[in-house]
């Protein structure tokens, strides 16, 4: 969840040009899976219903790969909470769900314990020293799902190009595309 004056700040790249996105991206196109990454409406003042529309313009099935980032893994926990559709496989990389209510409408829902049980599988990735609300939101999670595949890491902070050490992030592909 970027400010404002880092989305707008031109030298920066736009939110799904970031990180290891276009790299895991092009990882797919690779092995000739299409893959697409979302722009999502406003993410330095996200309104959950916005993203939700925009998110849902995608065809999504049973064959659907879901990766979500930080407050894209928050907003993926709450959508697959509330939905009835099952999806393939999902990686959470360091979800974050406000834990301390700075866009509290945002998460306002009711964890499904059992969301696991409509996706194919569902693996969450975090570092032990990431921010200190993502270990909290971690925690939350731990306590709230089942059948989940954790991926604890030492040192790769909130998983950014600088945290990985560039932009490349081998062990979600390996994960993803096998």
């Amino acid at each position: 969840m970027p400010d404002k004056e880092e989305y707008f700040d031109p030298d920066n790249p736009s939110q799904s040009n970031r990180h290891w996105f276009p790299w895991l991206q092009k990882q797919f196109a690779l092995n000739n899976i299409l893959a697409q990454t979302l722009e999502m409406p406003k993410p330095y003042e996200p309104i959950y219903e916005d993203w939700k529309e925009m998110f849902e313009r995608m065809p999504i099935d049973s064959e659907t790969t879901l990766v979500g980032h930080s407050l894209g893994a928050g907003f993926l926990v709450r959508w697959l909470s509330e939905s009835d559709k099952k999806v393939g496989k999902v990686v959470l990389v360091a979800p974050w769900l406000d834990p301390t209510d700075i866009i509290k409408p945002f998460f306002d829902f009711e964890i499904d314990e059992s969301i696991s049980t409509k996706t194919e599988s569902l693996s969450i990735f975090y570092s032990t020293n990431d921010f200190e609300d993502i270990q909290d939101s971690v925690t939350k999670l731990k306590g709230s799902l089942k059948n989940i595949n954790w991926k604890e890491f030492e040192n790769k902070g909130h998983f950014c190009t600088e945290d990985l050490g560039g932009p490349e992030f081998p062990e979600l592909r390996d994960l993803l595309i096998n």
